[in-house]
Formats: structure tokens, C-alpha cells, sequence
């Protein structure tokens, strides 16, 4: 469904992706862990094109991306397909929390008013916020927010939902909350593609794990393959620091 091969990414001098290759089933859950500068954000941003790749090609579904000729329709029909939850949230500060999930169907993808409103609230029910339809953002928590960017990300009907470190940005309390909504959305098959420092959700929830390092995959397996079984010691020494309770076989 998704496939990204030999993916180059530099920013003036400095290269960030070092031919980057993945593919991702429908419905697989992939979780992309690795150390702060490894390229993790910026292969995720090359999938969507909000960071241009150098060189190198994006598939989603029948449609190919060359990074190198793409015009500005391949990168809006390729955005078509994806959806993102950042971080930091990105809501609208001057809408509600309905407008903020409506805003991208009804402006981007045209569709009608009275449609988008009755999944708006069908989504904010699932993601526990009914009753914060009509509040503005600056009244919501960080996981609510975040809650939020998930319910908006979803109206979209998206065929792969990015999700760039959706937990970072929380203070630890608020996280699980965010979490349990990404495990419900999991267990309905929606593909999602996950960079996050999460190791025991990325273990529980995901497919496929993906360890980065330097601007390349050093590797990627099942959770059981990569947590009690990585092929290389740059992997076991990664996943020592952040969960040394667990056992690693080399």
C-alpha cells in the first residue's frame, strides 16, 4: 500500500535520510523509533511531501511520486491519502473544536456542510469529547488537543494517518488518554504510521517496528523480532537505555 524507496533528504549541506526504504501493508500499525536527530519526523514529513525529499520515490496505493519531478497535483493527490497528527497539535485557535474537524473536509475535500458535521460529532464521541463541541481550543487540555488533531486527522477518511511524536508534547498524566484512543483506532484496521519514544504501546499496538539511526533503517521486524531479538547492537543499545527491564538475545 505504502512504499517509499531509496529516499534522500538534505538540508543544505547536511544530509538528514540516507536512502530510506519501507514499505507498509494496509492496515499494518508501524512504529518508527530511534534517537533524536536519526530522521524519523523528516521520513514522515517525505511521505505527505510537507518536507520535499531530495531524491527518491513515494507510493501510496496506485499512485507513484517521484520527488525529483513532482508537480504540485501529485503532491495534492498524494495528500489526499494521508492525514497527520502533530505534535504540537496545530489547531485553529480561532475555531471551535467542531470547526477544527470540519474545516479540512469542507475546504479541502468539498464536501457538504450537514455530511461533515454529523461525522464531526460521530468522531468527537469516539475520541470521548461530545461535550467539548463548542469549546475553543485554549480551554482544552494538551490531550484533549490532542484528541482533537486525532478526531480531525480521521475526518478526513484517510488512507494512512501519520502520527509524528503524539505524545511528546503531554505532561505524562495526559498521555494514556491519548494512547487509548490510538489503540481504539488501531483495532479498526486503519493504517497508521507512528514516530514515537512510546516503547511499550509501539511493542503492544504495532506490526512492524523500524529502528532508525544516522539517517538510514538499521532495521525493522515484528515488535517480538526487534525488542527481544535485534540483529544489530546499535538496535539493543537504544532499546537498553529506554526499556532495560526487558531481555535481548543477539
Amino acid at each position: 500500500m505504502i512504499r517509499l524507496e531509496n529516499i534522500e533528504k538534505s538540508f543544505g549541506k547536511t544530509q538528514v535520510l540516507k536512502g530510506i526504504f519501507l514499505e507498509v501493508q494496509k492496515g499494518d500499525i508501524v512504529s518508527i523509533l530511534g534517537p533524536s536527530g536519526s530522521g524519523k519526523t523528516t521520513m514522515l514529513r517525505c511521505i505527505n511531501f510537507l518536507d520535499k525529499a531530495t531524491s527518491g520515490m513515494v507510493t501510496i496505493d496506485q499512485l507513484s511520486v517521484d520527488a525529483k519531478t513532482a508537480t504540485k497535483k501529485d503532491i495534492l493527490d498524494l495528500r489526499k491519502k494521508t492525514a497527520m497528527v502533530f505534535q504540537n497539535y496545530n489547531l485553529f485557535q480561532h475555531k471551535t473544536v467542531l470547526e477544527n474537524i470540519m474545516e479540512g473536509p469542507i475546504i479541502v475535500q468539498k464536501r457538504e456542510a450537514k455530511e461533515v458535521k454529523a461525522q464531526a460529532l460521530e468522531l468527537l464521541k469516539k475520541v470521548g469529547l461530545s461535550h467539548k463541541a463548542d469549546a475553543y481550543p485554549s480551554a482544552l487540555s494538551g490531550g484533549q488537543q490532542q484528541r482533537v488533531g486525532i478526531a480531525r486527522a480521521l475526518a478526513m477518511n484517510p488512507q494512512v494517518i501519520l502520527f509524528d511524536e503524539p505524545t511528546s508534547a503531554l505532561d505524562p498524566e495526559l498521555v494514556g488518554e491519548v494512547l487509548d484512543v490510538m489503540r481504539k483506532i488501531a483495532r479498526e484496521g486503519i493504517t497508521m504510521i507512528i514516530v514515537t519514544h512510546e516503547m511499550n504501546f509501539a511493542r503492544e499496538v504495532s506490526n512492524q517496528v523500524v529502528f532508525m539511526d544516522g539517517g538510514i533503517v538499521v532495521e525493522s521486524g515484528t515488535p517480538s523480532e526487534i525488542f527481544t531479538k535485534p540483529k544489530h547492537e546499535r538496535t539493543r543499545q537504544f532499546l537498553q537505555r529506554l526499556t532495560p527491564e526487558l531481555t535481548y538475545e543477539i
